[in-house]
C-alpha cells in the first residue's frame, strides 16, 4: 500500500514538472506563460476515499470511530480526546504553537491536521507511523499525551452496553479489543475530508469561483514562488520530508531514519487545505500566520547542509505576496460542518 502511494506521488510530481516545463518561459521565471489548463487536471479532487481491504468502509464503523475520536474515556485521566488536539473548528489542529497533553504541559510539536489523511502516508511530522491504525495508537498511549492504557480502555468500553453491542456487531467474535478500537478510529479518520473550496470549483471550470488575484496567486504558486515542487496534487503534499530552513533543534525525520543527511531537521510536507483555520504553522507552530509563512519561503530559511535544494530565496512584490495569499485562502472550504456525536453512557 505504501509503495503504491509513493509511486503515485512520484508520477504526479513528474507530471507536474512536465506540465510546467512544457508551458513556462525560462526568461520570466515561468509565471507569465504557465498554461493554467495544463495544470488543472493535476489538482482535481478524487471522487472516492481509499480504504484498506482489511478495513472496508461502512457508515456504522465510521460512526463508531467518530464516537471514539471524541470520547475522553480513551485517556488515562478521562480529560481529553483525539479532538483535543485535532479540533474540527481549527482545521483539525489546535490553535496553539505546541499541542498540550493530558498533564496540561506543552508537547514538543504542533498538532498536525487529520484532514485528508486517507491519502497520506507515512504519518506524523517525522513519518514514524505507517498507517492510520498505527498513528491512532501513538497519542492514545503516550504518557505525555492521552496517557491511556488499552487494557483499561477495553474494560471501560466493554462495560458500556451500547459500545459493547456495536463492537460485537461490527467485529463478531472479537468485540472490543485494541485492534478493533484502532480500526474504528482509523476508519473515521479516513472520512475526515476537506470540503469543497473556491479553488475546486475553479478547477472544475467555474471561472468566477476565484478572484483574479487568487488566479494569479495560483500562477505564482506553480511558478516564481516554486511552492508546487513540494505541495503537489489536490491535497498539496508530496508525502515527503524536507528541511525548509526553520530554526529548530528538532532533528525531525532523522530521528526515525538517519540514512540520508537531508533527513536532519526535515519534516513531512503538510497539505494546504483549510489553511485559514490552522494557524500557527510549521512543525513547532513557530510561524504565526500565512503572511509570515510566505516571507519565510522568500528568505530561503537557515543555510545548513540538510536544507532542501528547493529552498532558494526569491523576492515577491507586495502585490504578488497578496495574490499568493489570496490563492492560499481559496483552498479553504466554503462550508465546513462537523456535528458532534452522541456518546453512549
Amino acid at each position: 500500500m505504501i509503495q503504491v502511494v509513493v509511486l503515485a506521488g512520484l508520477l504526479a510530481a513528474a507530471a507536474f514538472a512536465g506540465a510546467v516545463s512544457a508551458t513556462a518561459s525560462q526568461d520570466t521565471g515561468g509565471q507569465d506563460s504557465i498554461d493554467l489548463e495544463a495544470l488543472r487536471s493535476l489538482y482535481k479532487r478524487p471522487t472516492a476515499i481509499p480504504f484498506p481491504e482489511s478495513a472496508p468502509y461502512s457508515p456504522q464503523l465510521a460512526t463508531l470511530g467518530k464516537m471514539l475520536f471524541f470520547d475522553p474515556r480513551l485517556s488515562g485521566a478521562k480529560n481529553m480526546n483525539c479532538a483535543s488536539c485535532h479540533n474540527p473548528s481549527f482545521g483539525y489542529e489546535a490553535p496553539v504553537e505546541l499541542a498540550v497533553g493530558g498533564l496540561n504541559e506543552p508537547l514538543s510539536r504542533h498538532a498536525p491536521t487529520t484532514l485528508n489523511m486517507a491519502w497520506v502516508t507515512p504519518l506524523f511530522w517525522d513519518g514514524r507511523a505507517a498507517d492510520l491504525e498505527e498513528q491512532a495508537a501513538g497519542p492514545i498511549t503516550a504518557p505525555v499525551e492521552m496517557n491511556g492504557k488499552f487494557d483499561e480502555i477495553i474494560a471501560t468500553l466493554s462495560d458500556i452496553a451500547e459500545y459493547r453491542t456495536w463492537f460485537e456487531r461490527l467485529f463478531p467474535g472479537t468485540g472490543v479489543s485494541r485492534e478493533t478500537i484502532l480500526t474504528a478510529i482509523a476508519t473515521y479518520e479516513r472520512t475526515i475530508v476537506s470540503g469543497w473550496a473556491p479553488f475546486d470549483r475553479w478547477i472544475d471550470g467555474d471561472e468566477g469561483a476565484m478572484s483574479a488575484a487568487a488566479v494569479n496567486g495560483f500562477r505564482l504558486f506553480n511558478g516564481k514562488a516554486n511552492c508546487a515542487v513540494c505541495h503537489t496534487g489536490w491535497n498539496f503534499t508530496d508525502n515527503r520530508f524536507h528541511d525548509i530552513g526553520l530554526y529548530t533543534d528538532d532533528i525531525g525525520r532523522a530521528a526515525v531514519d538517519d540514512s540520508m543527511p537531508g533527513n536532519r531537521h526535515a519534516f513531512k510536507t503538510p497539505g494546504l487545505r483549510d489553511l485559514t483555520y490552522r494557524a500557527p504553522f510549521m512543525h513547532n507552530g513557530s510561524v504565526a500566520d500565512l503572511e509570515d509563512v510566505i516571507r519565510h519561503y522568500e528568505s530561503g530559511g537557515a543555510v545548513r547542509p540538510s536544507r532542501s535544494e528547493h529552498m532558494i530565496p526569491f523576492e515577491l512584490s507586495d502585490r504578488e505576496r497578496d495574490d499568493l495569499l489570496a490563492f492560499l485562502q481559496a483552498l479553504t472550504a466554503e462550508v465546513s460542518e462537523t456535528p458532534m456525536p452522541n456518546l453512549p453512557n
